[in-house]
């Protein structure tokens, strides 16, 4: 591991940048490397819902006006097992970088600088680097770009693992929470309760045809799955065996494409609430929402997508998982989600990133910077 770029990745990879924690420290090491290179940076600073600070990083260079491109890469890394000793020690073994983060997403970073670096004084149009918190937890620190109205530019390369693959589209992603109220009571005489585990049953049965019917009728042949799904994917409820229940809850997760309202499954949910009370009068039921995240849906034809397809030698695609690039989008730019790696190592003990893809990718980004600015 003696290039610049794999030191680099080891320097990010060492700090400790999981989500529950403060990601200030990479963020003070990525704003020194970008004023390095004649970057001038701002802060975004908020807290997050536990009081733990955390700071997006928006560096620019180039001259004046609307930015042609962004680099955009998420700080924030998913919690690792203690017993993985090596998480925050780059490890190199078979053409494999292993470490937290290698590959999800502090090799695009490091890819991302690494192009800067090589373009500096190289480039007139102005280029933006952004380094952003908490994308693992629902993209926040996005969220707070596009609150704050404070990045600007044509296009964006979201990091992401995607195998040098360019993804032009991601479905969205959206959370509720449904509980269904009985009444408490001995289970030997049920007439005198109402089981919440019963009622929660006929509403599921209700959800469970929709998902597999009339959500389905909306489709996107580019997905895979070409339609938006459905999911509960936590049930508890009662306190014990003999007990007649009287509170159940739910977790839905559904994930609508791009064309899809996201409030659509929420408002269905809300009209099958409706169906059981006509039933029962005395059903009773509540949802509420906690994520409301639409897709992105970025044209084949885009240059920004057309360009790394080309460079990179695979055609665009789609992906059912979430990205910063609707974030993007409703900033004004046109994104497309790129980087080294393969999805499905990361999030995982021995997650890693190869070589030979951490380089090439740094060598795309340098291109496409070269290309559009």
């Amino acid at each position: 591991m003696s290039s610049g770029l794999t030191t680099l990745l080891g320097e990010l990879v060492a700090i400790d940048s999981t989500s529950s924690r403060s990601n200030v420290p990479i963020i003070d090491l990525l704003e020194a490397r970008l004023r390095a290179m004649d970057f001038t940076c701002e802060r975004q600073r908020y807290l997050d819902e536990r009081g733990t600070e955390k700071h997006n990083l928006i560096g620019r260079r180039g001259g004046e006006g609307l930015a042609e491109l962004a680099l955009v890469g998420h700080s924030d890394c998913v919690p690792f097992d203690p017993e993985w000793k090596e998480a925050l020690t780059l490890t190199e073994r078979d053409g494999r970088l292993y470490g937290r983060g290698a590959c999800d997403t502090k090799g695009f970073i490091a890819c991302a600088l690494t192009a800067a670096e090589r373009t500096r004084g190289a480039h007139q149009r102005p280029l933006i680097l952004t380094f952003t918190a908490d994308e693992e937890t629902g993209c926040v620190g996005a969220k707070k770009l596009l609150d704050g109205r404070v990045l600007a530019a044509k296009r964006a390369i979201v990091g992401e693992p995607t195998s040098l693959t360019p993804v032009r589209a991601n479905k969205g992603y959206c959370l509720a929470e449904v509980e269904v109220f009985g009444k408490e009571g001995h289970s030997a005489y049920p007439d005198t309760g109402a089981s919440a585990i019963f009622r929660g049953a006929r509403l599921l049965t209700r959800l469970e045809a929709y998902a597999k019917g009339e959500l389905r009728a909306h489709v996107h042949r580019d997905f895979s799955p070409p339609f938006g799904t459905l999911n509960v994917g936590m049930v508890s409820g009662g306190k014990a065996k003999n007990i007649i229940p009287g509170h159940l809850k739910l977790t839905l997760e559904w994930r609508p494409l791009p064309s899809q309202p996201v409030e659509e499954v929420l408002n269905r949910v809300r009209a099958l609430i409706e169906e059981c009370q006509r039933e029962e009068p005395g059903f009773s039921a509540t949802v509420r929402d906690s994520r409301m995240d639409r897709g992105f849906d970025t044209a084949d034809s885009a240059d920004v997508v057309r360009f790394l397809a080309g460079a990179s030698g695979n055609e665009s695609r789609t992906v059912a998982f979430g990205t910063e690039g609707p974030q993007l989008a409703a900033l004004g730019a046109v994104p497309v989600v790129f980087g080294p790696g393969d999805i499905t190592v990361a999030h995982q003990t021995g997650e890693y990133v190869p070589v030979d893809e951490l380089h090439r990718c740094a060598d795309l980004l340098e291109a496409a910077v070269r290309h559009f600015c």
